[in-house]
């Protein structure tokens, strides 16, 4: 473990101080299913155990993480320059500041995430004044609209768009998610918007067993599945944005198809068979506050 107040090089890269990269860690995992540099020889071994049981799962990550590059960039198309990115988990290529600075340069955002790794990552790659790391969990929405770093660079008397992203299905039925995305859809000034996906399988109970397999290998637990109607109740009072809730490749795809031509070229691709759809695990939508 680092445990200086420098950053250690090593093999693979800068280590935050603090962080132990002998045990794998979620973020990392999925940042290795994204192509990403920011993983190490154990969150390697995990993903491959999670390979073993979805092959599939680094093209649906790909799918996800694509879905908020393109509800960025509309959102940046529609006037808005502050973002509140909430599960965040650990930088990658093309984060939320990235795209939407591309288009506004005076866009701000604000990062939020409870797991300290993936925070320590991302204060290490921070990226300027504009943009802020935040400490906290989701189920507690009111130490997130109170945080000074929020404060500081949200003002939400103007349009914000609130992203949750493959992070509402963390929070469990008895944790209540609808309560925790009603108080920040009550902070949104109109005219903002609310964007998520969610792990959402068409066939609940084969899918449930293999989508819970694949948490345990990633060290996830408390993976919730809900179906599409509850999702669907998490924009009560927001007009939804066409499409409206579909699959992650259907809400207004890329021509370019991102997700599929990146996955061909890189470390990842000798798990997928691209002669094969996977399942429609995560749908997405986004609504706007009148």
């Amino acid at each position: 473990m680092v445990t200086s107040g420098e950053q250690e090089m090593t093999g693979e890269g800068r280590v935050p101080a603090g962080i132990d990269v002998s045990m794998a860690n979620a973020a990392r995992i999925y940042d290795f299913f994204l192509g990403g540099k920011d993983n190490f020889p154990a969150d390697r071994e995990a993903a491959a155990r999670v390979l073993a049981i979805a092959p599939q799962v680094p093209l649906i990550a790909r799918q996800n993480r694509a879905f908020l590059g393109r509800v960025v960039r509309f959102l940046v198309e529609e006037g808005i320059e502050q973002f509140l990115d909430i599960g965040t988990g650990l930088p990658t290529e093309d984060n939320v500041h990235q795209v939407a600075q591309r288009v506004a340069p005076t866009a701000r955002v604000v990062y939020v995430d409870n797991d300290p790794v993936a925070c320590a990552h991302a204060r290490a790659l921070r990226a300027g004044p504009a943009t802020a790391v935040v400490e906290a969990d989701l189920r507690h929405p009111g130490d997130i609209l109170g945080a000074p770093d929020v404060h500081r660079l949200i003002d939400f008397e103007r349009p914000v768009a609130v992203l949750l992203v493959a992070v509402l299905h963390f929070v469990a039925d008895e944790e209540d998610p609808a309560g925790v995305v009603a108080r920040l859809r009550e902070a949104m000034a109109p005219g903002s918007y609310l964007a998520l996906s969610h792990f959402a399988p068409e066939d609940q109970a084969e899918a449930a067993e293999q989508v819970e397999g694949v948490a345990r290998q990633a060290g996830l637990t408390g993976v919730t599945l809900r179906r599409r109607e509850t999702i669907l109740g998490f924009f009560d009072g927001l007009e939804l944005v066409k499409p409206g809730l579909v699959s992650a490749p259907d809400w207004r795809p890329d021509p370019a198809g991102w997700a599929c031509e990146t996955l061909k070229k890189d470390k990842v691709s000798r798990w997928f068979n691209p002669h094969t759809t996977p399942p429609n695990w995560v749908v997405c939508g986004v609504g706007r506050k009148p």
